[in-house]
């Protein structure tokens, strides 16, 4: 099935949007944790891996974050965010973006790995499309998809 999501390279002209996605989609998961929430950290996390984030339209709209570093470290390459609109979520959205990475991944020959705040339900989506904990602490699950055999 081909997605109607489209990426395009995230630029300057994007931080508005992805700093208010990053609030919309995050400040519950962070409060949880303990974490901050103020616009200052925020920016400091969107702008983390900034060269590799990629602004995920649906019908020429931004809806969305995907950054995935395509650099291989030991577990391959690092699965750094993907977020969409809250309006959007639970219509397979976020799944089709993340089989998309896990295909190219996969193509690459190299496994993913990630890191998802305890109590996100965003764990049980990458549980389900086979991504297994290899460790965890207090505040993160840390997680490895191995690739395609």
């Amino acid at each position: 099935m081909d997605s109607p999501l489209r990426l395009r390279p995230a630029g300057p002209e994007d931080e508005a949007f992805l700093l208010a996605l990053r609030r919309d989609t995050m400040n519950e998961h962070l409060l949880r944790a303990g974490e901050a929430t103020d616009d200052d950290s925020h920016l400091a996390r969107l702008r983390l891996n900034y060269a590799h984030a990629c602004v995920v339209e649906l019908r020429g709209q931004p809806v969305g974050l995907l950054k995935l570093v395509r650099e291989a470290g030991p577990r391959g390459w690092y699965l750094n965010q993907i977020q969409l609109l809250p309006a959007l979520h639970g219509q397979g959205l976020g799944e089709a973006l993340l089989r998309q990475a896990m295909r190219a991944a996969g193509a690459a020959g190299v496994g993913l790995h990630l890191s998802v705040l305890r109590g996100n339900p965003a764990l049980r989506l990458y549980q389900r499309e086979g991504f297994v904990e290899y460790r965890s602490d207090e505040r993160n699950h840390y997680l490895h998809w191995p690739g395609s055999t």
